[in-house]
């Protein structure tokens, strides 16, 4: 989904159309490599010869290797039509014929079309049309339970529908909506006294919510947070995950807004941020990382970190270094998609002692307990990958993805983040 938000704000901040097309039956192109037998099917079996099996000439629904064998025939057919796979993102293509750029993303059997030439879309469907059996949907409206809106001024992603159908599963759509998706300063525990609650309806919905999380990063860290108790909910942990219901019910038409940029302010930058020892039961922080386009959201998390951290430096840093390598994969994908080498992603971190680490080991003897494996983040900022500068903590819209926040305090965040209500839009 990463992929997906990246390439429809570029195309967003370029003024393209995106469409969409589905391949009927994809797995039934598939050419196998290797000798497959079936029994022959009940209904059809050959009198007399009911002792003889089937060999199969192409891929049939259920093969374990139906799945690779259309991607290795969507593969070859897209290469012999001129385009380039990325390196760094298989699921991505693009051809270039001259200025004109066109660039293709793949999931399974849908595609995703976008490029500065309408005349070079329409040419590359019929030439799809005549591989294989095609639906073409036209200007992408609805992917992968996204709902996608396109106008002259920009693209917007929302989950309205999906919302909805939450709220209805879990009986909460006439709910009272509240303000915040977290209580502030709320603090769980595993080894809570309430009663055990239901733990199939629990991970169904933290499940349902964690998809909703591709379009709402303001929901991300609630989410995250009571995932760390799916494996014994107790009634508090499900009255976190109601409180999170009633935020939904009430901002279900919300999203995300690509708008239209000048090309020289489709620059990527992120924030990253840590809190310190957030968690009650084994004191581990939460990273927080959000990236963007221009001022567009294309990719963030929220997560636990896996070491315990002994200061807000360290914390901080093991933040930093995980932003970094994700800085670095997207700042490679935007090169691919525009065919030249975007200018280094800016990381914006609101420590000044995790800066100086990163910059230099000028706390060495203080860090040198910290896994190798976070020094990354030094290579990639000697090596002119990235620049990291300090930002007042302020200023941090990392901060909605690391703790529960005031009511003023969130809401400020969410909208500096770039989400809107795309109902109006």
């Amino acid at each position: 989904m990463d992929t997906v938000r990246l390439l429809i704000a570029f195309a967003a901040h370029e003024g393209w159309e995106v469409h969409h097309m589905d391949v009927k039956s994809a797995f039934l192109n598939g050419d196998l490599q290797e000798e497959v037998y079936v029994s022959q099917p009940p209904g059809f079996v050959v009198a007399g010869e009911e002792h003889k099996v089937l060999k199969l000439r192409k891929a049939l629904y259920g093969l374990h290797q139906a799945p690779r064998a259309w991607n290795a025939k969507l593969d070859s057919t897209l290469l012999s039509l001129g385009f380039r796979r990325s390196t760094t993102e298989h699921a991505i293509y693009t051809r270039r014929n001259g200025d004109k750029q066109l660039v293709l993303g793949v999931y399974v059997d849908d595609l995703v079309i976008t490029g500065a030439s309408c005349s070079d879309i329409k040419l590359f469907k019929k030439e799809m049309a005549r591989a294989f059996k095609m639906s073409d949907l036209g200007l992408l409206h609805y992917y992968l339970g996204i709902e996608v809106k396109q106008n002259a001024n920009g693209i917007a992603l929302g989950q309205e529908a999906y919302a909805i159908k939450i709220l209805e599963k879990c009986s909460m759509a006439e709910s009272n909506p509240c303000q915040v998706p977290l209580e502030p300063r709320l603090k769980l525990s595993r080894e809570s006294s309430e009663p055990l609650v239901n733990v199939t309806m629990f991970r169904s919905i933290i499940g349902s919510l964690r998809y909703l999380i591709n379009t709402r990063p303001d929901i991300a860290f609630a989410v995250s947070y009571v995932s760390r108790f799916m494996e014994e909910p107790h009634e508090d942990h499900l009255a976190a995950v109601k409180h999170i219901l009633r935020y939904v019910a009430g901002t279900c038409k919300w999203g995300l807004w690509y708008g239209r940029k000048k090309k020289d302010e489709a620059e990527l930058f992120g924030f990253s941020d840590s809190d310190l020892a957030g968690d009650v039961d084994n004191r581990k922080s939460t990273t927080g990382m959000i990236f963007f386009l221009a001022d567009s959201p294309i990719t963030w998390e929220s997560s636990k970190q896996k070491v315990v951290a002994l200061s807000s430096c360290e914390a901080e840093y093991i933040a930093a270094a995980a932003a970094s390598c994700q800085a670095v994969w997207l700042a490679r994908v935007l090169s691919e998609i525009q065919g030249s080498i975007s200018g280094k992603p800016l990381l914006r971190v609101d420590n000044k002692s995790a800066i100086s680490l990163i910059k230099n080991p000028v706390h060495h003897g203080r860090s040198k307990h910290i896994d190798t494996k976070y020094h990354h983040i030094r290579e990639c900022a000697e090596q002119g990958l990235i620049a990291v500068e300090f930002i007042r903590s302020e200023d941090q819209l990392g901060d909605i993805l690391t703790k529960p926040l005031s009511r003023i305090k969130f809401q400020g965040l969410r909208q500096k983040i770039g989400l809107v209500d795309v109902s109006v839009l």
